[in-house]
């Protein structure tokens, strides 16, 4: 079959490949000047820098299959290491390897800052969870179903854990979508939990060798290519006038709402529905300073927004540069904006974190469109859009929110709806 993937990000990137490996004559065409979505690397004053902080973890088996195929070999590019979610001070969560559940056990006995009873709620609620097959009311948020737990587990635990898997703040994130993503992340197996920090450039883990990829396999790929018009033609569909047997639409929610509106608008009006929350990330250089931990979880609060910090120097990025990541970041952008975030995340780091030289703003951005609220009761479209019209995105139905791993999954999955 003759098949178009519109859009070059993560998931255009899994879907174009999926489409070669079944034998089709593929097409992918992305509208940016560079692969990779909203998770590739840029350049800022001859740094190479990622757009914005990602983590993978042990249970993205699709992403790490995927690069695998295409030649970017995880062992190499990440820095896999047990779960650890441990503050400045040293309190805190850290998994020991094993089987999940025991590890999960030891690890809340073994946690520092926490009393007795906090340890004990903790390990309760886990067995709660696991007694109601990690689910919950359709209309529950995280911050309702953990309206229970003692407040330092909550500060601590869970809203970290919240906004860093779900880019929402726990009042407004789904419980339900959380405890699928606990499921499997914590009690899934042994690894699955294990933090898959980039030891390279984003754009090196999957963008720029699944594109090298594609084109060894004689694949047509064109960057700065914006689709215009969808239209339907014979029993295929045509893009800007061109004929092909299947199209996937791999980008974003809104791309694909505009695309589809007039050949099929209760889908297009679902994906133009979404609400989203940004990510900010601050560049922050203190010369010869380092973290104990390459990623290490902070205190956040109105005042103090990042809830991590990544020393790229550990991660075999450059020396004494730091990145600050804003999770859940839209009442801060909208109170204070981009500068004012910034100047916060700078006297928070100075306040937080022991320096060896004063830290200096480097740079700032935001994804104001990173990800989609993870709200309870959320419908997201589903893959098939119409016959051999098929969508793939972080944004579309799944169990799980907008990951890396969610878009490769939806991108592979597409294929199967469009050419099946």
């Amino acid at each position: 079959m003759r098949v178009a993937v519109v859009g070059g990000g993560w998931a255009g990137l899994a879907a174009a490949v999926r489409a070669v490996e079944a034998g089709h004559n593929v097409t992918l065409m992305e509208m940016a000047p560079h692969w990779g979505g909203r998770a590739r690397a840029v350049d800022h004053d001859g740094l190479r820098l990622d757009n914005g902080q990602h983590i993978l973890i042990g249970a993205y088996t699709h992403t790490l299959a995927l690069m695998r195929r295409v030649g970017a070999e995880p062992d190499t590019l990440l820095d896999r290491r047990p779960l650890v979610l441990r503050y400045p001070d040293g309190s805190g969560l850290q998994l020991p390897r094993g089987p999940a559940l025991p590890a999960f056990v030891r690890a809340v006995f073994a946690a520092q800052g926490w009393t007795w009873r906090e340890r004990l709620a903790l390990l309760a609620a886990a067995a709660r969870w696991r007694a109601a097959r990690f689910r919950a009311p359709p209309q529950q948020t995280v911050a309702g179903l953990m309206r229970g737990l003692p407040a330092r587990l909550r500060e601590d635990l869970i809203d970290p854990l919240c906004i860093a898997a779900l880019n929402t703040p726990a009042e407004r994130a789904s419980a339900q979508v959380f405890l699928r993503v606990l499921h499997d992340a914590l009690f899934a197996g042994p690894g699955a939990a294990d933090l898959l920090l980039p030891r390279a450039p984003l754009s090196a883990l999957l963008p720029t060798p699944a594109a090298a990829w594609l084109r060894r396999a004689g694949a047509h790929v064109e960057l700065t290519r914006r689709v215009m018009t969808l239209e339907a033609a014979g029993n295929g569909w045509a893009l800007d006038g061109e004929r092909y047997d299947a199209v996937v639409l791999a980008s974003s929610a809104t791309e694909a709402g505009r695309l589809t509106h007039a050949v099929a608008p209760a889908w297009s009006a679902q994906a133009s529905a979404f609400d989203y929350e940004p990510i900010v990330t601050v560049w922050l250089r203190s010369a010869g300073s380092r973290l104990e931990q390459p990623l290490t979880a902070l205190r956040a609060a109105p005042d103090a927004p990042a809830q991590f910090v990544f020393d790229l120097g550990a991660l075999d990025g450059p020396d004494g540069i730091f990145a600050f990541v804003v999770s859940g970041a839209r009442d801060g952008l909208e109170r204070a904006g981009l500068a004012g975030m910034a100047a916060a995340v700078l006297r928070q780091a100075t306040t937080a974190l022991l320096w060896q030289t004063p830290p200096a703003l480097l740079h700032q951005a935001a994804e104001r469109r990173a990800t989609f609220v993870c709200a309870p009761g959320l419908k997201r479209p589903p893959a098939a859009v119409a016959p051999r019209l098929a969508a793939a995105g972080d944004y579309i139905a799944g169990p799980y929110p907008a990951t890396l791993e969610g878009a490769v999954r939806a991108g592979e999955a597409a294929v199967r709806v469009a050419c099946g």
